[in-house]
């Protein structure tokens, strides 16, 4: 069993209040009952993240001050707690977000990104990076509930991909893919890319992406089959214009931009399916074509997260059936975290995806 000299402290990235941080020595957690401590190999910025360091939700996410963020991240084990027994010292394992408190009905129904004790601790519900200190950092404890093994060809840089796939695949398992059929995607943000992406993989013979600039020409660099800009024509009607009127079989909006919802809904052919995987904020209001959901049964999908998906994400990195690796397209130190941030928020380099490796490059 492979051995780690594990320090008390370490660097972390600590919020200290609204819209401040710093990097500073924390004192490294002591795993608890099935819990394992992981040195953490790398984690990537996700969309939500700016919108917690700046503070748009303190009180909630982060529920409190000082704070670690950070979720989406990938790792290695060097310490395990009482009654570990799946996973040993040395295993390298992608993390996920969420830990439902295992017992409420949506949780035994395997739904437990929507835990009907969502933050209440005293459960055993955590949200890690969000109500619970998360990735940021050197060193930290999970739930072994919130970890999955790593194939051995898959690099950490990638694992830490598997929360934003891992959102893509939940959206499409929820709605399906129809073998052969038409997908339009809104929002090639990187949870778009990865739609688009698994999609091919899962089935579909055409791929349609709505966007502008410089993302929407990564989804043509990356297997778009048609890029649709939507600061040059209507996407309604170009993606009626490309499926000969019939509509696309699955629209999956991405973006959580208003009016992307009603136009997904317009996009859909007669009983198809509209996956939502974009986050809204909260006064987004959307009006809706009623009739025509009703009338054309068009089902529309809600979608959070990426609850029991991590395995299955790491499984299609590793047989070379979801290629995430050119979507991160910018890798930094902890110590360059607010370079890392900047980077991610204003998109510096056509940025997708920004990887942090806290512990040193793989």
């Amino acid at each position: 069993m492979k051995k780690y000299d594990i320090p008390k402290f370490a660097k972390a990235c600590v919020l200290t209040e609204p819209g401040k941080f710093e990097i500073r020595e924390v004192e490294v957690p002591k795993p608890g009952k099935h819990e394992v401590l992981c040195k953490i190999r790398a984690v990537a910025i996700c969309g939500s993240d700016p919108e917690i360091i700046r503070g748009d939700l303190a009180g909630s996410w982060p529920p409190s001050y000082p704070f670690i963020a950070g979720h989406e991240w990938s790792g290695e084990i060097v310490a395990v707690g009482e009654d570990v027994h799946d996973f040993k010292v040395g295993d390298r394992v992608a993390g996920e977000a969420h830990k439902g408190c295992g017992y409420c009905d949506n949780c035994k129904n395997g739904r437990y990104t929507i835990c009907l004790n969502y933050g209440d601790k005293s459960t055993g519900h955590e949200h890690y990076g969000f109500i619970t200190d998360g990735a940021y950092c050197q060193y930290q404890k999970y739930s072994i509930k919130s970890i999955s093994r790593m194939p051995e060809n898959v690099t950490f840089a990638e694992a830490a991909m598997n929360d934003t796939a891992g959102v893509a695949l939940h959206g499409l398992e929820l709605s399906g893919i129809t073998p052969g059929g038409t997908v339009a995607v809104i929002g090639p943000g990187p949870i778009g890319l990865c739609a688009m992406l698994l999609a091919k993989s899962m089935g579909a013979a055409k791929v349609i992406v709505v966007g502008r600039g410089a993302r929407l020409e990564a989804a043509k660099k990356f297997g778009a089959d048609y890029c649709v800009d939507f600061t040059k024509e209507d996407p309604v009607e170009a993606v009626r214009r490309i499926t000969d009127n019939l509509g696309v079989d699955q629209a999956f909006e991405c973006s959580g931009a208003k009016g992307t919802f009603n136009q997904a809904v317009r996009m859909v052919r007669k009983g198809g399916q509209v996956s939502l995987l974009g986050v809204a904020t909260d006064d987004v209001m959307e009006e809706l074509p009623f009739k025509y959901i009703t009338h054309n049964e068009v089902a529309i999908f809600g979608s959070r997260a990426n609850p029991n998906v991590s395995q299955k994400v790491l499984n299609l990195m590793s047989t070379g059936q979801l290629n995430v690796k050119p979507l991160i397209t910018h890798e930094f130190e902890l110590d360059d975290f607010a370079e890392a941030l900047d980077t991610f928020v204003n998109r510096k380099g056509n940025a997708v995806k920004v990887v942090i490796f806290p512990n040193g490059k793989e």
